[in-house]
């Protein structure tokens, strides 16, 4: 029996990549022979899944690799190392915040802190562990669960590779989280190694404009009254209780001043962002960027692995592929969440301008399914189809894809502003031919 259950997400497919790897990214080798394969049956897809990713019939850069190592260049020669909000890593993912919820502080949190170090990626720790959880410094009786998986990360992780990010939120500034952070003997070796860095949390995708939900009983509720809202509407006769957090007050001159803040607290500590799906995203993530954020994180309305309230679920922010379109081209580092378990979803919003994607459902789903390398498991062929795709792209890094490698059915513009992928060389000379003037890289 699995602890876990995720509605609406291919919690079966995740599952089966957690056990079987990279095997899980072709069809059943027990068919081969015996089955003719083409396309599956067309599944329910949100906007940023219903792009197709179209590699060209030219591909110059597949020339220069080719020239580089002096043979036919595979997939196995696509770079998938990225430079990560500041951090190094093997892959163009990061570890999603779990934040205090049930699911996301205990065992379960913990394997994952251990496998994302191994898998030399960053980790995001999540609002109110402290103000929730409490703290001990190292060496007490009793570790908090944010320094466990800390721990967990440290005795993983490889030299020089990945990061932990810790966010902070209105509860947890009350707490000065990060002062206490920042100060504490079991970060210094985060601190020397360049690989730590503080979040900045404005909302999520779950649930934008509201602060972190979770469910308490009764005798937890009575403790955290003092730093929460704590409210009876689950069970107002029983003993479950919700814990409300605040979302805290933003506008772009607060967010400047809190990352100026950030910056000058805190030298040694990268500087993250997290926002909601929000109309304004665009805006919002410009004014991070020009204030000094190393990193950008968009969370759209399909991501969330915490409590929410069905409708937020359901209706509320934009999805992810909007946030994207938006932006448009990045000023930063940009990271994307929401959805993310499988190698086409994440080239989309690679191609669309993020750095890396994170794996948040995914991620407690594989390591339910096995604690010991199930995220392992699923970052590997996850891993394989990125190269795998990259290289049908014509392309050998992350970095190198853009627009022009996705095709959409409603011909779309991408950019917010208008058509702006330019004409391939060989048309835009042409008076005769019209310049390229949508994603798809064909001509009107």
């Amino acid at each position: 029996m699995t602890a876990l259950a995720a509605p609406g997400f291919p919690e079966r497919e995740i599952r089966a990549r957690a056990r079987n790897g990279t095997a899980e990214v072709f069809p059943d080798p027990a068919t081969y022979g015996t089955r003719l394969y083409g396309p599956g049956p067309a599944a329910v897809a949100d906007g940023l899944d219903r792009a197709r990713i179209v590699p060209p019939v030219f591909m110059p850069q597949r020339l220069e690799r080719l020239i580089d190592l002096a043979r036919e260049p595979e997939f196995t020669d696509v770079d998938l190392g990225s430079r990560v909000g500041g951090f190094t890593t093997r892959l163009p993912l990061y570890l999603s915040a779990f934040g205090s919820t049930r699911a996301g502080s205990g065992d379960l949190a913990v394997h994952a802190s251990r496998q994302a170090a191994r898998l030399g990626i960053p980790m995001v720790i999540g609002e109110n562990m402290i103000p929730v959880h409490g703290y001990r410094r190292a060496g007490d009786a009793t570790r908090s669960a944010l320094l466990a998986r800390v721990e967990a990360y440290l005795d993983a992780a490889p030299d020089g590779l990945g990061g932990v990010v810790v966010q902070q939120s209105t509860e947890d500034a009350d707490s000065e989280v990060w002062n206490l952070l920042y100060s504490d003997p079991a970060f210094r070796p985060l601190l020397e190694s360049g690989r730590l860095a503080f979040e900045l949390k404005t909302g999520q995708g779950a649930k934008p404009g509201l602060g972190g939900m979770t469910v308490v009983d009764r005798a937890e509720a009575e403790l955290l009254a003092r730093r929460f809202t704590v409210s009876d509407v689950l069970d107002p006769d029983g003993e479950r209780r919700l814990r409300c957090a605040t979302p805290g007050t933003f506008t772009d001159e607060i967010l400047r001043q809190q990352l100026r803040f950030m910056r000058n607290n805190f030298p040694k500590a990268r500087t993250w962002v997290k926002f909601h799906p929000g109309r304004d995203i665009a805006h919002a993530a410009r004014t991070a960027w020009s204030a000094g954020a190393d990193a950008v994180t968009v969370d759209g309305a399909e991501g969330g692995t915490g409590w929410a309230p069905g409708v937020f679920l359901d209706h509320v922010g934009l999805p992810l592929a909007e946030c994207l379109r938006r932006i448009g081209r990045p000023d930063g580092c940009l990271l994307a969440t929401g959805g993310m378990w499988e190698g086409g979803r994440a080239v989309r919003a690679l191609a669309l301008g993020a750095t890396a994607v994170g794996l948040g459902r995914a991620a407690l789903v594989a390591v339910d399914e096995d604690p010991e390398h199930g995220l392992e498991r699923l970052a590997d062929s996850l891993a394989l189809e990125l190269r795998l795709l990259v290289s049908a792209l014509g392309k050998y890094t992350v970095a190198a894809l853009g627009p022009e490698d996705l095709w959409w059915p409603d011909g779309t513009p991408w950019y917010a502003d208008g058509p702006t992928v330019p004409a391939p060389a060989d048309t835009a000379a042409d008076p005769a031919r019209p310049a390229v003037t949508d994603p798809a890289g064909a001509a009107p």
